[in-house]
């Protein structure tokens, strides 16, 4: 089946199989290998991305459900949104400064859920930010210079400009 939908931003065409997951088309058709397989049951959130700004697990979605939507992946994020100097969306700045990253195989799905947060929540409380990474699971960093990094994120887009 052929499937239309816009990735980061780029209107895509591409074929693919019935009962193809979002993942495999992600990783293997597009080449956008940020988006990681972790447990393959929607238990990690190392396959997060973003489907119409809602964050998704692509292990457990059918690659035919992108059709027609907006798809965001990790490699999307820094296209015109970061700062001009690194190049970086706000969140991943903030993950690198916070100390937030360690082996960074859960990173992608953890900066994807942050921002689904951030679009609809700007200024979320720590137990929110919690609630939010409830399907993203980090073995390396502890999850205190995580929210550190959203939170701090947060207190940036709150200021007065």
């Amino acid at each position: 089946m052929t499937l239309e939908f816009s990735c980061n931003g780029t209107k895509v065409r591409v074929d693919a199989e019935p009962g193809m997951r979002a993942l495999d088309l992600i990783r293997d058709v597009l080449g956008l290998t940020g988006t990681k397989e972790g447990c393959g049951r929607g238990e990690c959130g190392a396959c997060t991305i973003l489907v119409d700004g809602a964050s998704v697990n692509a292990c457990l979605l059918y690659a035919a459900k992108l059709d027609g939507k907006q798809v965001l992946t990790i490699e999307g994020m820094a296209t015109g949104a970061g700062s001009a100097a690194t190049g970086l969306h706000p969140l991943q700045g903030a993950f690198l400064d916070e100390g937030a990253v360690q082996c960074g195989f859960c990173t992608p799905g953890m900066i994807l859920s942050a921002k689904a947060l951030l679009d609809r929540n700007p200024d979320p409380s720590a137990a929110q930010i919690e609630e939010a990474l409830s399907g993203n699971f980090c073995r390396c960093t502890g999850y205190g210079k995580i929210i550190n990094a959203i939170r701090t994120v947060a207190k940036n887009n709150s200021r007065p400009k």
